[in-house]
């Protein structure tokens, strides 16, 4: 979901490097594969300027509807690069192209940009403006684009955006005849829009069509979509940079670029490669993100009745530590399944950077964690920083990692027999340099707030550093695998030799 507490985007620069199935097989699958066809690849840079304290506060999913998608062909191969908050992607769009960067976003559906450099009205958004480190503000301007149009009535993606309980409400306030509505031929603009996100994240906009290019590495391997839609946002509360929805709905970008019955996967660079532009992780869509995948455990996808178009799955069991050291305690049913009112499940969010437990399980995690670890409570950092268990872990011969100091490991196992071990890093992390032979590392975990709508806890981006994660929508399941993601993206080409 686009905004839970701390945010965690993705970005995508669709200016891409389309290489050959043959040459991408031979990293990805079996070269034999009848699903290896060309492949769109993305390079995008790593880079953060801080680590996200956490902050408090969970709205539900009440406001995101989703429709399926449409299918399509074809493979694309996104890099993605990590900043204060999240990954980011470059979307090309207009006539002549202007290039807007918008985070990526498992939660949400809609993709849409910031509209207007002057006439943009982002409230409580100081702290990015401000950030001089983080991405730049660019918007699109569709004046200045020969090819932009405003959505109409007769839309399909206008019925989606308006999907209340009534969705020919807006239209018929617009002035279309019941006859236009029924035949979906109304050609009124689209009214405006509003779309919520968690933690009050807030955008109002306009439909727009325009085209979107995806460059290749030659004039015979670009795209272009005619009609891409999109929002045009002229006004945000704590939404400054544009997001691309990666939800199941009509108006993603998977959908609109023809993916929605395949799939995608991506590999997501650890932290200690922030600020590397050398290195890129990779996203990949389509046929090639899916094939010879077998080898991975997968859990199936639970269906929500009232949001259909987040990617929800059941969890069955926690386990802290390893050998004989070890605790596992299971979860309560509503981590398990949805009910009939579309709550609970675990939602996976690349819009959400730590993962998020319910009450009890939240308590039970820290407590077992304490039975466990023997190191000096760092009570000052825990205060500071807003997170609830952070230690004093010896630091000795220049490594943060050393088997002498480990911290338990921290396993969820999901429906399925599927059981995700987290790589070290993904659960405690340090928080600041070496001092006096310690480092203190703060395990970035959160309580769920709110009432018990939408999903019963979230498994954030944070948490899927250096693990494959699989959506294959076709078989309607998620997979894992442990990965060295900088070595995945040497063996794709997205390591730029210094």
């Amino acid at each position: 979901m686009a905004s839970i507490a701390a945010r965690s985007y993705f970005v995508l620069v669709l200016v891409l490097v389309l290489v050959s199935g043959e040459a991408m097989g031979q990293t990805l699958a079996n070269p034999k594969t009848k699903f290896l066809k060309d492949s769109l690849v993305l390079g995008l840079v790593h880079s953060r300027t801080s680590l996200l304290t956490p902050k408090r506060g969970y709205n539900s999913l009440l406001t995101k509807r989703i429709k399926p998608m449409e299918m399509g062909n074809d493979d694309v191969i996104e890099p993605l690069r990590e900043i204060r908050d999240g990954y980011l992607m470059s979307l090309t769009l207009g006539t002549p192209p202007q290039v807007i960067q918008v985070y990526m976003d498992t939660g949400s559906d809609l993709t849409w940009v910031p509209c207007g450099n002057l006439s943009f009205d982002c409230q409580d958004c100081d702290e990015y403006q401000n950030n001089v480190l983080g991405p730049k503000l660019a918007a699109f301007l569709p004046t200045h684009s020969s090819t932009s149009i405003r959505d109409t009535c007769g839309s399909s993606f206008c019925i989606d955006i308006h999907s209340s309980d009534n969705p020919f409400d807006p239209c018929t306030i617009a002035g279309c005849s019941l006859a236009t509505l029924v035949k979906g031929t109304c050609p009124r603009p689209c009214p405006s829009f509003s779309y919520t996100y968690g933690a009050s994240g807030l955008v109002i906009g306009t439909l727009t069509k325009d085209v979107i290019f995806i460059h290749g590495n030659s004039p015979n391997s670009s795209r272009k979509i005619p009609k891409f839609c999109f929002g045009c946002v002229g006004a945000t509360y704590r939404e400054p940079i544009g997001i691309a929805g990666f939800g199941r709905g009509l108006l993603s970008l998977p959908s609109q670029l023809g993916f929605s019955h395949k799939g995608f996967s991506h590999c997501f660079l650890p932290f200690k490669f922030s600020n590397n532009p050398n290195f890129s992780s990779p996203l990949i869509l389509g046929n090639l993100a899916i094939s010879s995948k077998e080898h991975l455990k997968f859990t199936p996808f639970l269906k929500s009745p009232f949001y259909p178009n987040y990617y929800y799955i059941g969890l069955e069991s926690i386990t802290i530590g390893n050998g004989e050291n070890y605790s596992r305690f299971g979860v309560s049913l509503q981590l398990r399944e949805i009910d009939t009112k579309g709550n609970g499940g675990i939602l996976i969010d690349s819009g959400t950077t730590y993962t998020h437990l319910p009450e009890p399980l939240y308590s039970q995690l820290i407590s077992n964690l304490e039975s466990l670890i023997s190191y000096p409570r760092a009570k000052e950092h825990e205060l500071n920083t807003g997170f609830d268990l952070c230690y004093k872990v010896p630091y000795k011969n220049n490594t943060f990692f050393s088997d002498e100091f480990e911290l338990p490991s921290i396993t969820f196992h999901f429906l399925n027999n599927v059981s995700v071990v987290l790589p070290q890093g993904n659960s405690f992390y340090a928080m600041a340099a070496p001092s006096n032979s310690t480092v203190v590392k703060c395990l970035l975990f959160q309580s769920m707030d709110g009432d018990g709508d939408g999903p019963a806890g979230i498994f954030g981006s944070f948490q899927q550093q250096n693990l494959e994660v699989v959506y294959d929508l076709e078989k309607e399941r998620l997979g894992f695998e442990a990965m060295d993601c900088a070595s995945v993206a040497v063996s794709q080409g997205l390591h730029k030799k210094e």
